[in-house]
């Protein structure tokens, strides 16, 4: 049951989108945590819920390992079988957890599994490099009044709120079954107090505008990852991209990540030129991926290879370099020890690179400031605080061909909605086959082009400026109330046990 019902969680994330339905699961899974006869029943329950939720819900990383990654069938069954056994530990430390310092059919414990799931969700996100997908949080845009928290919490108050009114659904069904009227009443009474208090928050402007609107063309080359980096597709690259160029009209060009799948140097002159030149007759500038390189360190041997966007244009030459790396694709764990482990089995290019520094300033262009971030950055809300203080927009450039036509890039844009929402920032996306996207301040998609082919999409941005509450604390309120709520729950059976 409880596998069945983590699957069923994937279907309330893009691009499916039942956004109720994760406050409906998550009960059912408290309400069997709140039943546990063990410690172990209860991560053993947990542990299933999460072999249903990232079984379901991002097991398409086989087909970056055994597609495009060349890695062996079996291998690479077993790497993905792995890594989701490992995320599916998170659930069953929150269910443990709960279980072992709380009393079986108790508030105390129903209460404590909404905060352990919390931490448990954040520290998913942030141990060993992190992996922060599929956060409840997120099936809450577009629309919940719940993302009314996201501004003030971010995504994990957001999860918190979700996990508190599926412990309320919870507490409401014992109660119902037990005739404790008075306990269904406040358990009702939480909950819709929590989606008034989002629908409240909702209707704040966080932000306000800042300077003329921009107008941007976002570009979509479509250039499939088979042939992606394949020497001799490069000259055909060039022109897809050229042509693109000459269709846009903004004032601000942004191509997708590694749209050039090369080194800046390897980039011919005429390419560059046509790219300069075409963005300073607009008075304006050019977003570019590519990949940039520098000598080695001292003492080492090896050159430092960088996942980079650069600006071509009107304005002085400016770069971001990305600083979250991707593991295995574009950085290798213990390299010292596994590395030649991993170079046997796995074939992606350029999966050794070199993070970029911690803090980056936003990029001037086109007369506005942008903060920019590479791929899955975008799923690391507190990394992309600082650089948004002092940004107008937010613009995020990304290569979802890496999982084919499975539901990760839909995902994806809907992490980097929620981004928009916590930051109070337009988000654009210029992404390779989709979903390139242009996402407004409120976390709505306003504009999107369609998947798998090649185009531009044309928007008009407005910029803004001011900090939202989440911009100033980060995951901490989240973090501190779950922490609150965890500490309570257990002095509480504690005091109940003696």
């Amino acid at each position: 049951m409880a596998a069945v019902a983590g699957v069923a969680t994937v279907v309330g994330f893009a691009p499916f989108g039942v956004a109720h339905l994760p406050i409906l699961t998550l009960s059912l899974l408290f309400a069997l945590w709140n039943g546990a006869s063990s410690p172990r029943a209860a991560a053993e329950t947990g542990f299933a819920f999460g072999l249903g939720l990232f079984g379901a819900g991002v097991s398409w990383v086989y087909i970056a390992l055994e597609t495009f990654g060349g890695m062996p069938t079996a291998i690479a069954i077993i790497a993905t079988a792995a890594m989701v056994a490992y995320l599916a530990l998170w659930p069953a430390i929150a269910g443990y957890v709960a279980v072992r310092f709380t009393q079986e059919r108790s508030v105390a414990r129903i209460v404590a599994a909404t905060a352990l799931w919390t931490l448990c969700e954040w520290l998913r996100g942030f141990l060993f490099t992190g992996m922060p997908w599929l956060s409840v949080g997120y099936a809450e845009l577009p629309g919940s009044l719940l993302a009314g928290y996201a501004p003030v919490g971010g995504v994990f108050l957001v999860s918190l709120t979700v996990a508190v009114i599926a412990a309320m659904i919870a507490l409401i069904y014992d109660a119902v079954v037990l005739g404790q009227r008075q306990r269904t009443v406040a358990a009702i009474a939480v909950c819709v107090a929590l989606y008034l208090g989002g629908g409240a928050l909702s209707r704040f402007e966080w932000t306000r505008p800042d300077g003329e609107p921009l107008a941007v063309s976002l570009l979509q080359g479509n250039v499939l990852q088979e042939v992606k980096f394949d020497p001799d597709f490069r000259e055909r690259t060039f022109d897809i991209y050229a042509r693109l160029v000459d269709q846009s009209r903004g004032r601000l060009i942004v191509l997708p990540e590694s749209a050039y799948p090369m080194f800046s140097d390897e980039v011919p002159d005429r390419v560059l030129l046509h790219l300069v030149r075409t963005a300073g007759a607009r008075g304006g500038d050019l977003l570019l991926g590519l990949f940039t390189a520098e000598a080695p360190l001292p003492g080492s041997e090896e050159p430092r290879y960088f996942n980079t966007v650069v600006t071509l244009g009107s304005g002085e030459l400016q770069l971001y370099r990305k600083r979250h790396l991707v593991p295995f694709g574009e950085m290798i764990p213990g390299k010292a020890v596994l590395g030649w482990l991993i170079r046997s089995v796995l074939a992606i290019p350029l999966a050794d690179q070199t993070p970029g520094a911690a803090t980056q300033p936003p990029l001037s262009v086109a007369g506005t400031r942008v903060a920019v971030n590479i791929c899955y950055e975008d799923a690391f809300g507190s990394e992309l605080i600082e650089g948004a203080r002092s940004a107008r927009i937010l613009v995020n450039v990304t290569n979802d061909a890496w999982y084919g036509h499975s539901i990760a890039a839909w995902q994806h844009n809907q992490i980097s909605a929620m981004r928009a929402l916590e930051l109070g920032r337009p988000m654009l996306r210029a992404t390779n086959t989709g979903i390139t996207s242009a996402i407004s301040p409120d976390g709505r998609v306003i504009a999107f082009l369609p998947w798998f082919t090649p185009g531009v999409l044309e928007v008009t941005v407005q910029g803004r400026t001011g900090a939202t509450p989440y911009q100033k604390a980060g995951d901490w309120l989240a973090l501190g109330l779950a922490l609150i709520l965890a500490g309570v729950s257990f002095w509480q059976a504690r005091k109940h046990a003696r």
